[in-house]
């Protein structure tokens, strides 16, 4: 399977990355923890059904140390006891920050509220922030088909 086509060899979208992958790192700067980052990654990819960046966050956290059963458990986070309340908030917003189409009001004040209780300011804007940065990821492999399976952890970094 080969991509539609290459984000990175093309003008307009490889500059675009350069961008985005530089207000990312902004992301990894910030005081929310990286294990909460990974978690809301690989939710929103899983959502957005994004092979590429599924696997990718799947790997990554698997080599900072995250434990196969959490990240088997993404999906089902509400039924699994694995996670902390503050993750399963940060999974909740990822989760109506994503599906916006789905609800005619987007993210719930429930939701906030709940994210808000376990994240300071600076932590939620860092929240919001990922949540529509990986929605922006996800979407371009989406469009181009970008193949999943081969990423090796750190290949980007």
């Amino acid at each position: 399977m080969e991509a539609r086509l290459n984000l990175f060899a093309n003008p307009v979208t490889g500059k675009f990355l350069k961008h985005i992958v530089a207000a990312g790192q902004t992301l990894s700067d910030a005081t929310l923890p990286a294990a909460t980052q990974e978690l809301v990654k690989i939710r929103a990819s899983q959502i957005n059904g994004c092979g590429f960046c599924t696997d990718m966050h799947t790997k990554d956290a698997a080599a900072a140390g995250e434990s196969a059963v959490r990240l088997h458990l993404v999906a089902a986070w509400r039924e699994a006891t694995v996670f902390t309340e503050a993750e399963r908030a940060a999974l909740e917003l990822t989760e109506e920050g994503t599906r916006t189409a789905d609800a005619a009001g987007g993210v719930t004040d429930e939701a906030w509220a709940r994210a808000a209780e376990h994240y300071d300011e600076e932590q939620l804007g860092a929240l919001v922030s990922l949540i529509a940065l990986i929605n922006t990821y996800n979407r371009m492999n989406v469009l181009v088909r970008q193949p999943a399976g081969d990423y090796v952890p750190g290949q980007f970094g």
